[in-house]
This record gives structure tokens, C-alpha cells and sequence, in this order.
């Protein structure tokens, strides 16, 4: 069965973010300047080999101390490889003018869940923040992105950022992060806590991964109240204006159904007269 649907075609993007004075020409430039034979599908694979690269540096630091792990650096270069390839493949598309909307849109997304479930879970095994605290943030995380391609399916619009900040931001933060991990390490537990008689340590890294899955919670409940609001306040002005349009129909039909059986009545009539005027005749005709 084909689905013919092109509304991603017609979707409103916007990418207001806060490095977008600089990314937007860098993009420009490495797409003018792209070898013919690299296309989008490539640059989206080589999104992918980044995070998958940056998922196992990640790995690889839990095999040693987080302090001086040369495997931080490794990580960060994932990250940028992962914003060549994710952010420009789009970029090369239209520039070319070969854009393919609808599988860009569900290729690029897809790829998305995989590229978030390979970060978190290497941060997980890195010892930088405890694993189940890591797949919490994940979890948190995916509620935000469907939140986002639930909200593009409905208003039409693709809000690629969040108050300023989007993937590119979030990169760059990491990076920062890894380079101050890089010279000051973890450091061991900073608060443990009893679970069910069990202690429950907590470095830094484990607070601050949750505090940011709280942040992502948070958000992702005002998106939710914030777009439900806006969508029932549109869907009842839809519907008055359906009612009152179903009522003038109504009345309407209402009135031309009058107008006939006014017609209908006074061509009885007209037909009663015309019978009573010939009884009429026939009897005068009788009588003579």
C-alpha cells in the first residue's frame, strides 16, 4: 500500500538557535563545496558512525579513571563527526534541490532514537553517572523527541529548538564537559543513600545526568499542557464555527422545505379551483 501523504513537505521549520549565526554560513559553505559524489544518505551514515563512535568511547572510559582518559577526546570527536554528518545532510539535500521529505523526515528521526539510545547508554558504562540514572535521562529524553514529531503531525510546524537550544548546543555542551572531566575527573561518591537496606552512591556525574532528566521531564510537561491547551482552544473554535455552519445548512433547508410545501400547497389549491370550476360548468351544461 502506498501513502501519499507530503505533508512534510509542507511543514514549517524553525531552527532559531543560538549558534545558528554560525552554523547556518558553515553549512552553506561545506555544502557548496561537497564533493559530487557525497550525497544526503552518506552524510546521514556518517551522523551515525559519529554517535556510534562517541556510544563506545564512552564505553571504553569505564574501563579506567575518568581523570586524563584519552578516550574523552575520542568522544568529543564523535560528537562533532555526528554534527557533520546530521546537521548538513539536510543541508546538502536542499541545496541540490533533491529533497525527499517524507523519508528524510522518518530516516533522520528514526535514526534519532538510535543515536539517543547509543549516547545515554555509553554514559552509562563510562562511570561517569550511574547506568540506571543514564536510561532514566534516555527515557526522558525520547518523551521530549516524541513530543516534538507529535506536535510537527498536528500544528504543521517543526520546532527543531527548545527556548534557543537545540542538538548543536547540546554537542557543544558535552564537549565542554568532557574537557573538564578530562583534567578533574569524577571523583568518587558525593551522597549515598539507603534503598530498601541497599546504599545507593551518587558522584556529580550521576546528580547532574538526573537533575537534567528532571529538566527533561519538566519541559516535556509544559510542552504537553502548553500544545494541548493551544490545540483544544483551536479544535473548539473549529467546532463552533462547524456548529453555526451546520445550523445555517439546517436552516436553510428548513426554509426552502417551507417554500416547497407553501408552493406545493397552493398548487393544490390551484388544482382544487380548477376542478370546482369545471364540476361547475359540467352542471350548468347539465341544466341548459
Amino acid at each position: 500500500m502506498t501513502n501519499e501523504n507530503d505533508g512534510t513537505k509542507d511543514d514549517k521549520r524553525t531552527n532559531d538557535i543560538l549558534l545558528g549565526p554560525l552554523e547556518r554560513p558553515a553549512l552553506q559553505f561545506f555544502a557548496r563545496n561537497m564533493p559530487a559524489w557525497v550525497n544526503s544518505d552518506m552524510l546521514t551514515v556518517l551522523g551515525l558512525l559519529g554517535s556510534i563512535l562517541a556510544g563506545f568511547s564512552y564505553a571504553m572510559i569505564g574501563r579506567g579513571d575518568v581523570k586524563g582518559n584519552p578516550w574523552l577526546w575520542v568522544v568529543s570527536l564523535g560528537f562533532v563527526i555526528n554534527w557533520f554528518g546530521d546537521s548538513l545532510d539536510g543541508t546538502l539535500a536542499r541545496y541540490r534541490h533533491h529533497e525527499r521529505p517524507n523519508y528524510g523526515y522518518y530516516t533522520d528521526h528514526a535514526i534519532d532514537g538510535i543515536t539517543s539510545l547509543i549516547i545515554f547508554a555509553g554514559i552509562g558504562l563510562s562511570g561517569i553517572a550511574r547506568f540506571d540514572i543514564a536510561m532514566l535521562a534516555l527515557a526522558c529524553w525520547l518523551l521530549l523527541m516524541i513530543q516534538v514529531y507529535l506536535k510537527t503531525h498536528v500544528t504543521g510546524t517543526f520546532e527543531m529548538t527548545s527556548i534557543g537550544v537545540g542538538p548543536t548546543e547540546v554537542r557543544l555542551f558535552v564537549i565542554i564537559l568532557n574537557t573538564v572531566l578530562y583534567f578533574t575527573g569524577i571523583g568518587g561518591y558525593i551522597w549515598t543513600i539507603d534503598i530498601q537496606g541497599e546504599p545507593y552512591g551518587l558522584t556529580i556525574g550521576s546528580i547532574i545526568v538526573f537533575i537534567v532528566a528532571i529538566a527533561f521531564l519538566i519541559y516535556y510537561l509544559y510542552q504537553v499542557i502548553r500544545t494541548a491547551t493551544i490545540l483544544a482552544a483551536q479544535d473548539e473554535a473549529r467546532l463552533e464555527k462547524r456548529k453555526a455552519k451546520e445550523a445555517r445548512k439546517v436552516e436553510k433547508a428548513e426554509k426552502k422545505a417551507h417554500k416547497a410545501e407553501k408552493k406545493a400547497q397552493k398548487e393544490l389549491e390551484a388544482q382544487a379551483n380548477a376542478v370546482s370550476t369545471t364540476v361547475e360548468e359540467d352542471v350548468k351544461t347539465l341544466s341548459i
